[in-house]
């Protein structure tokens, strides 16, 4: 199980260098699931794999001056606030309620892959958020990442984008160094009162590090529409698994039915121009125009 979860990490990896994101939320599945480890550990270990391979992938756009610093390290010293803070306060949470809270995470994730990223094109690179917006959005986002390790690269990115109106090659690149800040800071509030397997922990990060790399070079080679919305689809189907898990199988199913349902729905309405659900598919699985 440990090599077989090792070798998923490097898919994990893949799915997170491929899409810039998103991929972080199977690391707590593949750690609960696969490896077998209890929620609190799993979720620990996730902000450890999140954290090192955001930093990683920071490197690369800083270099190709795609990270406004004084943004990120004002959101990012709010996130590590208020991702301490989760992982404190998740000590007195049960783990059921802990993986519970995190498949709602991978719902909103999947509906935000499937609507698409907002096109948001400006030239005010230079361009300063306001301080108060950006530390109370960095204590929320933070918060959350604290207490169920998922790393909110798709709430960071669209709080960059639009409070503060950066490109989005800028807003993605700028975010990464928040995830790190926040997810090493998370796991700092974890470390308090749980106690992780090391040796595994950097193995999987080590596997999902060189995932990533491999993700990055594939980039060019894959349609990312395609590919961001088929992997919304599949963090639903996740989701349902947990739900099974974490509650009763009967909601697992339903939630699962619910995806399958609108994924043949959303498949029909693409082929047939006079699908009777094609307005509400629209509006599910393409992004809004910016204001």
């Amino acid at each position: 199980m440990i090599a077989l979860t090792i070798g998923l990490a490097v898919f994990v990896g893949i799915a997170l260098g491929l899409l810039g994101g998103g991929g972080s939320i199977l690391t707590v599945p593949l750690l609960a699931y696969v490896a077998g480890m209890d929620a609190k550990a799993a979720i620990a270990t996730s902000l450890l794999v999140v954290g090192v391979t955001s930093a990683i992938g920071a490197i690369s756009h800083a270099r190709a001056g795609r990270v406004q610093w004084r943004t990120g390290l004002i959101f990012g010293a709010a996130g590590m606030a208020g991702a301490y803070a989760g992982g404190l306060l998740a000590r007195y949470i049960p783990g059921t309620i802990l993986l519970i809270g995190f498949a709602v995470m991978m719902i909103a994730t999947a509906i935000a892959m499937l609507r698409g990223r907002k096109t948001i094109e400006t030239g005010e690179t230079g361009h300063r958020l306001p301080v108060p917006k950006i530390v109370a959005e960095g204590l929320i986002v933070g918060l959350v990442t604290g207490l169920v390790g998922a790393g909110g690269g798709f709430l960071v990115v669209p709080a960059l984008a639009l409070l503060g109106g950066l490109p989005m090659p800028i807003a993605v690149g700028t975010s990464l160094i928040v995830i790190a800040m926040k997810s090493f800071a998370g796991l700092a509030g974890y470390l308090t009162s749980v106690h992780i397997n090391w040796t595994l922990a950097l193995a999987v990060t080590a596997a999902a590090v060189i995932g990533a790399l491999i993700g990055a070079r594939l980039t060019a080679m894959i349609n990312p529409d395609s590919l961001r919305k088929t992997f919304g689809w599949f963090v639903l189907v996740m989701s349902s698994v947990i739900l099974a898990q974490e509650i009763h199988p009967a909601v697992g199913i339903t939630a699962a039915a619910l995806t399958l349902i609108a994924a043949a729905t959303t498949l029909a309405c693409q082929r047939y121009a006079h699908c009777p659900l094609s307005r509400l598919t629209t509006r599910l699985t393409t992004p809004k125009a910016a204001a």
